[in-house]
Formats: structure tokens, sequence, C-alpha cells
């Protein structure tokens, strides 16, 4: 029998045959409405399996015949990561050959690709090179009810594309919600649509499949709606019986009621962030030492958006013999990545949203309670392999009391990215633009303020050339693309592009050990640097080139992320090659003095410049301490503090500008910040600031 032994990494595909996903009854429908109309939308339930099954459909139909490609955009980088390595692995190829994906800074693809999953802002950079996205035959937009900043604009987008290639572009939409109607209106123009019942599981598909065309003749674009039935289980919801102080310590007591009460069957729990994930895994690990020996064990993983691909791929592994999974998630879980043997569902009520104030310019990001559509969305999670339940941690009352659905992100969110993407698309006329929701006039407002102040746009709001062309085409947010175009006459390119790598990261680049906290902050001194945050970096990642590659203990010894550090060189060397084609050198001052001196950025000149560099792009996030410690923004109305991970958290400095400012709680800190000179303010941002 031990030759017959299946290797580890072929027991997942084993795990649900495709044939049995319910998908698969409508495998003809679905192929010949893609084939008759331009538009479809596809309504059906997370894990029927439309993402990792239609793009595979399309290419055995014959989609990808002369080298056309297939393209599903994610809102997340996780989904777009993971189905991808799904899909490969059903198809028989390894990623980055049939099936391949492409997420900001990461391109696993090849000229063989056919089947593509990319973050929807993806796809819209790539309309930048090409217009009408001509490489593609069908585009998937898949999760478009979470209406995410990028799939919005995307869509816009994909109406006008549409107006183009009439004949040979396809568009499906899939949404796991009733919202199908909105789409299917926005892009067929038909107010009329007839309101279905929402009961789909009494109707036939027949009766789902509704067709909308507009006016006569060839500009009319129909589209139609199908079904795909969804949850195989019923899902009992229970609801908490009074209001719950503490949700994640309620959470925590939840999953060991489930542990020892209930029958086998993992356990998934909807949290806001990764901090309380965290606390909750550690609460876990603990109190699950306090078990009966011989009783089942407990393991808890989390899932969040800043865990590394392999830390994320761990949720989607069997948990070893007498032991259950028990999974915290953010709202990732909700609707991108599908993890099978989930039984029970434990849903905390809240989601952590980000909302743009346009008066401070300050985005926060706070715990609001989740909307019905995301609750019912939660529950669903649960009835995947059989009946199951879902605890959740607030009284019915409150959730008859839930907002509908989540507010589009379109409309608290800050536009400045996204409208500086519009106009390098000539989509000059912002308010014309056909917005799914049209977004707050003082958003628009304030982001076109910004890009007029950072030179991306002209008197008449126009695109600036070369300077606003090129910020569009960089995969950074404007104040950071005009840093990096600016650095050249401050004679520091070589160090911005650095900076900007190492803020593009998204994930901390310090490793914390349990309990080790005292331990950890000499090493961070090693490499601090009076001036603040950014050059800190910066020194990090010299001592990283000329010591760490080649030393197997240096990131070990001093704390430092291995994996982060590997993709900020990686980042580095791609938007050196964006610099490079916009015809900018960049002369190599890194490696050459290496680490002699604490500050390793070539002396107190070349601080000074790359100070007044970072002022250039990111005046508009400055700030001014208080004789308390405090910092204010420039206005005077809103107090700042240094968040505890900066080097200016507890040190003195007149004036400062940072990278981010985030409100979390009751307190507004910022990160990564940088002493700067009050005059430097008026000399670079002189539309911007006056001296009164």
């Amino acid at each position: 029998m031990a030759e017959f032994d299946l290797s580890a990494n072929f027991i997942p595909s084993l795990h649900k045959p495709s044939s049995l996903l319910p998908i698969a009854r409508h495998r003809q429908n679905l192929l010949y409405l893609i084939e008759t109309y331009p538009v479809t939308i596809v309504v059906g339930q997370t894990g029927s399996g439309k993402t990792t099954q239609i793009p595979q459909y399309l290419e055995q139909a014959g989609w990808c015949s002369d080298g056309k490609v297939i393209a599903v955009t994610q809102p997340r980088r996780v989904a777009a990561t993971t189905v991808a390595i799904r899909v490969a692995e059903e198809v028989g190829c390894k990623v980055g050959e049939e099936v391949g994906y492409s997420i900001r800074f990461e391109d696993v693809t090849s000229a063989a690709t056919r089947i593509k999953f990319l973050t929807d802002g993806l796809l819209l950079r790539e309309a930048l090179v090409d217009p009408l996205l001509s490489r593609y035959s069908v585009i998937m937009v898949d999760e478009a009810h979470e209406r995410s900043l990028s799939t919005d604009v995307l869509l816009g987008v994909l109406k006008k594309i549409l107006k183009k290639r009439p004949n040979d572009l396809r568009i499906i939409i899939s949404s796991a919600t009733l919202q199908a109607e909105d789409f299917l209106r926005f892009f067929t123009g038909d107010t009329d649509l007839k309101s279905k019942p929402t009961d789909s599981d009494a109707m036939t598909l027949d009766d789902l499949i509704t067709q909308a065309s507009t006016g006569a003749g060839k500009s009319a674009v129909s589209g139609t709606i199908i079904n795909l039935e969804g949850r195989m289980y019923p899902v009992d919801v229970l609801y908490s019986e009074s209001s719950v102080e503490d949700y994640i310590e309620k959470a925590v007591q939840t999953v060991f009621d489930i542990h020892t009460k209930e029958p086998d069957g993992d356990i998934l729990v909807f949290l806001t962030g990764r901090e309380e994930i965290d606390t909750a895994v550690q609460a876990i690990s603990e109190r699950a030492a306090n078990l009966h020996p011989r009783a089942q064990g407990l393991m808890a993983l989390p899932l969040c958006a800043g865990l590394s691909t392999e830390q994320q791929m761990y949720v989607f592994e069997e948990a070893p013999e007498n032991t259950r999974k028990v999974i915290f998630s953010t709202n990732i879980a909700e609707a991108s990545v599908t993890i099978d043997g989930i039984v029970y569902v434990v849903d905390s009520g809240f989601v952590k949203l980000r909302a743009f104030n346009p008066l401070t310019g300050i985005e926060t990001l706070t715990a609001t309670p989740v909307s019905k559509a995301s609750a019912t969305q939660r529950a669903g999670r649960a009835g995947r392999t059989k009946p199951g339940k879902c605890y959740r941690l607030y009284t019915e009352a409150s959730f008859q009391s839930l907002e509908e659905t989540t507010v589009p992100e379109i409309q608290r969110s800050n536009l400045a990215p996204v409208i500086l993407q519009l106009k390098a698309l000539g989509i000059d006329n912002i308010v014309r633009f056909d917005f799914l929701t049209s977004p707050p006039a003082e958003l628009i407002i304030r982001a076109l303020e910004l890009l007029y102040s950072l030179g991306a746009l002209d008197d008449y709001a126009k695109l600036t050339k070369p300077l606003g062309t090129r910020m569009a085409e960089l995969a950074v947010e404007p104040m950071m693309a005009k840093t990096l175009l600016s650095a050249p006459s401050f004679n520091c390119l070589s160090e911005i592009l650095t900076i900007a790598a190492m803020t593009s990261l998204g994930g901390n680049i310090w490793v914390q050990p349990d309990g080790e906290k005292k331990s950890m902050e000499s090493p961070r001194r090693k490499f601090a640097v009076e001036e603040g945050d950014q050059l800190t970096l910066l020194n990090v990642y010299q001592a990283f080139i000329t010591k760490g590659k080649k030393e197997g203990r240096f990131c070990h010894d001093n704390y430092i992320n291995f994996k982060a550090m590997t993709r900020a060189v990686s980042i580095r060397a791609q938007l050196k090659r964006y610099l490079e084609r916009f015809g900018m050198k960049v002369e190599e001052t890194l490696s050459s003095n290496a680490n002699k001196q604490p500050l390793a950025v070539g002396g107190p000149d070349k601080a000074e410049q790359i100070r007044r560099c970072l002022t250039a792009g990111f005046f508009a996030h400055a700030a001014k301490m208080q004789p308390d410690g405090t910092f204010r923004n420039v206005a005077g109305g809103t107090i700042l503090h240094a968040h505890p991970s900066s080097l200016m958290f507890n040190r003195k400095a007149d004036w400062v500008i940072f990278h981010e400012v985030m409100e979390t709680g009751n307190k507004t800190f910022i990160r990564d910040v940088t002493k700067i000179e009050k005059g430097w303010l008026v000399e670079y941002a002189a539309g911007y600031y006056k001296i009164q």
C-alpha cells in the first residue's frame, strides 16, 4: 500500500471535486448567457464555486483563443493570491503558468497565462497603458457587492469600454447579495427592471434569468441576471440575550462553550482587526492548556490582511487529529475566501471601516456595527458542509436596527488617487463620470485641491505633463509619487526610492517576540536617526542589504522581519524600473558607504536634502509640536499624537511631517514622522501655506 500514499499537497484538491459544487449544474446556462449578453450578473452565495469555476468554464469554452486572457478582479490581495493558487491546483499547473495572479508590486504571470486573478486597482492601472483593455476577452468583477473604491471606479470605466467593444468583450459581475438589479440597471440604463421576490429557493432558474436592454439598434447594451442557489445547509442563528460589554472576551467564552458542548466542526470568529485577533488567539492558547488532558485540542489561527501569504495559508490546512480549528478573522473571511470545515460562526457584530474627513484630511479607522447584509453573509459561512450554527454576540433588537448595507467606500475615502487615475485615463470631467454611487462634493473638492497643490493638475484642473502623468503611473499614493519625482532635484533619489519602498510595505518591519518588548527596544535604537522615522527606515534597509543578506542571524538578532525586508527590496526594484522608464537615472548611493556611523545616509547634508525632499511631497501632512508633547495640524484644529512605534514618541521636534494619520479609538495617531523646518513649508508649497 505504501506506494499509493497521497502526497500532502494533493489532499486539499481531493477535498471537494469541482463537479459537486452548486455551480456545476448551471454550466451550460452560464456559458449560453455569457455568449449572448455583453453583461452577466451572477448572484450566488460565497462557496457556490463561482470564483474558481467560471473562469475555467470560459477557458474550456474557447474564450482564450487568439491569445486572449480572462481577467478576474478581487477587492483584496489575499483573495487574488489564494484563489489563483487554488485554481492553478485544479487546472494542474504551477501558479504563473496558465493561471497566474497580479497584485501591487507582485506579478506572478507569464506569456502562457490565460486566467489572471488580480486586484481591481491593478486592472485600472493596466487601463492607463491599454485604455480598451484589449488583451481581455472576459472581465469578471468578483465580490462587487463589497463596493470597494477601485471596484466602483472600475465598473464606471468598464461601462465606457463596453461602448467601444460591444461585440468582443464580456463583463461578468459576481455578487453575493441581491444588489444585482442595481448593477444591471447601471450597465443597461433600464429603470423599469421588475423587482423579483428575494426568496430564491422558491423560484426556478428560468424565473431568475432576467433580461434587460435599452433602446433599439446596436447601441443597446443588454444584460442578464443568473442566480445560483447558494447555501446548501440550514444555519441556526442564536442571539445574545443582553448587550455584550467586551465582545473579545465574550467571543473567547463562546468558543469554549462550543468546544465543550457541541459536536465536531471548526469555528470561525469575526473580529475587527489585528490587535483584537492577537489578543483572542493568545487567550485561547492560554486557556486551552487547562482543558482535560484527554479532551479534544483547540488550535487558534489568525486571518487578516497583514499576514504573509504563508501565514494566511495555514487556515486552509486540515487540523491535526483530535483537534478543532478556531479561526479569528477580520471581514476577509466574510466573502473573499472560503474555508472548508466551518460549522460554527461567532459574529462580534463589528467591522473596522475607514472614513476620510475632508475638513481635517484625517482618515479614521473605527469599529462600527456591521450591516444586515454583512451579518447575513457571516452567518452563511456556517452552512457550507453541514447544518451549522451562528452565534451573534448582540441582541435580536440590535440586529433589526442595523443599516441594510455598508456605505460604499467611494463615499468615505480620500479620492485624490482615484481622481488622478481617472484624469490619466483621459476622463477629465470627473463630475460627469458615471459612478455607481456619486461621491460627496466635499471629497472631490478636497482631492482636486491636494492634486493642484502637488502640481499634478493645472489651473484648469487638467493633468500636468510630465509631472501629473508620471504621478498617475507610479504605484504609490500621490504625495509619495511627488516626493519620488522631486528627488533628483534634491540629489537623493536613491534614498527616497528606499523610503518609498519601506513605507509601501503595509506590514511591520519589526518582529516582536512574545513578551520581549524591552529587549526589542535596544536593536531598534541601533538604527535610530534623531531626525525621524523615515531616515531610520532608510538605515534599516541600508544595514539589511550590506549585512543582513549575507549573515543569516542578522535579522534574527535585530528583530527585523526578513520577509518584509525582502519584499522591500523587490518593491524598490520595481519603483526604480518605473523611474528609469521616465528617463530618470538612479545613481545608487546606498551600498557605497556601508554602516560606518549611525546615520548611514551620507552625512548631515544628505539627511537635510532627504528631509527637504519629503517636505516637497508631504507638506499637506505638517504639524507643530505643542508644549505638552502632542502635535497640532497647521490649521490648529486637530490634536495629533506620535504613534508609540514612532521615534518621535517622547522626543522633541518643532515642526514635523508625517506619512499617514489614523484615528483609532479616541486618539489620532501619526506614523512615519520626520523633523522639518517651518521655512521649508513656505518654500516648497507656496500655494498651500503663507506665513501671516
